[in-house]
């Protein structure tokens, strides 16, 4: 037999083979791992809460005294017992397990924001780890009026900086994170990072991903968030296909990102740029595709999908269609919320919008939904003694969405009475004078 001609971009058919075989067993990786990212975040964020609390408890207790957290009984240290003095350390009533609470609690945060930015950004940890509190900046849309938050990535593998939009979400991450590095004085620490690419420090900057290890403030490193991702998926206890502990990268966000957002609507050529990508082959790189059972069983629907969206979007979008995807926005302000529907899509409640779970209430609006639920109870029983059982029907498909929307107005305004006002960011130099930047408009 004889040899394999290269092809004429200078690969054989081994090296395509190894290839398709690479990207089926990272199509099957972000397949496993799709369906549980929810899971995985609402664990994170309960980890979180819950080492709070067990700290905040710890530090109230007297030294030597047994406090409660939950179901479990601690016992704070005797005085002089202690390893650290800048640590607090416990003991587990029942096991006698001493730990760690300060590090614990430290280590449970940052493994809960990490999840949370790459979850909803899509970046890449190089990018993750050179936020600053300088990004988050905004836009203002020049029809409306109205402020777009967004999120400056700063150029990293591709030597090209974007904008991100911000989610309310995303903005509560965000200000979450800055209320926590802020020292007492309103500045945010500057600290040096290593560039793992560049193999050189960075200039001390206002790092967004940085933490307090023996009394001074230091930049997160890759290594250093996988770690913290890792702590949180041991506690979750989720398995893979085979039963194995199941494991998460920080590039398996990325990869999740990409995928969901192709799969709920949004076309490739916007999601490349996102992601930042040079070619949208390797956007839909990044897609896992799903095995022949699920295409087949879709096919009236990818019909649809394929009249609707032509072959020429597969492209770098032009301005003009960058501005109509950020004109979206202009249109999603309705009486009590706002919509979030993908771009492009129809509104498939056909605008009765309490009943659509895309809509996200205003809280200022909630005299208003509080009008709408009472008016459908009425409506019910002038409907139940009127005998019209049809329309009865579907007064409660609307009653129980007013409800639900009414509920998470009241738990948005719950988490808010938490958040702290952050005020002009402040910065010290390397002298310790105060600089203040004041934030850009773009």
């Amino acid at each position: 037999m004889g040899r394999a001609v290269p092809d004429q971009g200078g690969r054989g058919p081994c090296a395509k083979k190894e290839q398709q075989a690479t990207k089926a067993r990272m199509d099957q990786r972000t397949r496993e791992r799709l369906p549980v990212l929810p899971v995985l975040q609402r664990i994170a964020a309960e980890r979180r809460k819950s080492m709070a609390a067990l700290l905040e408890g710890a530090r109230n207790a007297p030294p030597g005294q047994a406090f409660e957290c939950g179901d479990d009984v601690f016992r704070r240290p005797a005085p002089g017992t202690d390893k650290q003095h800048a640590m607090v350390w416990a003991e587990h009533a029942a096991t006698g397990l001493r730990r760690n609470l300060t590090r614990e609690e430290r280590d449970s945060f940052w493994a809960w924001a990490a999840i949370e930015v790459l979850s909803r950004t899509g970046i890449r940890v190089e990018e993750l780890l050179e936020l600053t509190h300088q990004a988050i900046t905004s836009y203002r849309l020049p029809s409306t009026g109205e402020l777009v938050p967004l999120l400056q990535i700063v150029p990293s593998k591709t030597d090209s900086e974007r904008l991100l939009l911000v989610d309310p979400e995303l903005a509560d991450v965000l200000s979450t994170i800055i209320c926590r590095i802020r020292m007492p004085d309103g500045t945010v620490p500057l600290v040096p990072a290593y560039d793992s690419y560049e193999l050189t420090w960075t200039p001390p900057m206002g790092l967004l991903f940085q933490r307090t290890v023996a009394g001074q403030n230091r930049a997160f490193t890759a290594a250093g968030i996988r770690e913290v991702i890792k702590q949180t998926l041991e506690a979750t206890g989720l398995t893979d296909a085979t039963g194995d502990p199941l494991h998460f990268t920080p590039h398996d966000f990325r990869r999740i990102f990409v995928t969901d957002a192709i799969i709920n609507g949004l076309p490739p050529h916007i999601a490349q740029v996102i992601c930042g990508h040079k070619k949208i082959d390797t956007t839909m790189g990044y897609k896992a595709t799903y095995p022949t059972e699920a295409i087949e069983a879709h096919r009236a629907f990818i019909a649809r999908r394929r009249a609707a969206r032509p072959s020429e979007e597969y492209r770098t979008p032009t301005d003009e269609e960058w501005d109509a995807f950020l004109a979206q926005f202009e249109k999603r302000k309705v009486s009590v919320g706002t919509c979030a529907r993908a771009f492009n899509t129809p509104c498939i409640h056909e605008h009765a919008c309490v009943r659509c779970s895309l809509l996200r209430p205003d809280p200022a609006q909630r005299h208003r939904l509080i009008e709408i639920r009472d008016n459908l109870e009425a409506r019910i029983i002038e409907a139940k003694r009127e005998g019209w059982l049809g329309e009865v029907e579907g007064l409660r498909v609307s009653l129980a969405g007013a409800k639900d929307k009414i509920t998470q107005i009241d738990q948005t305004l719950a988490h808010q009475a938490e958040a702290v006002e952050l005020g002009m960011p402040q910065f010290a130099d390397l002298a310790g004078r105060s600089i203040t930047t004041a934030r850009t408009q773009t």
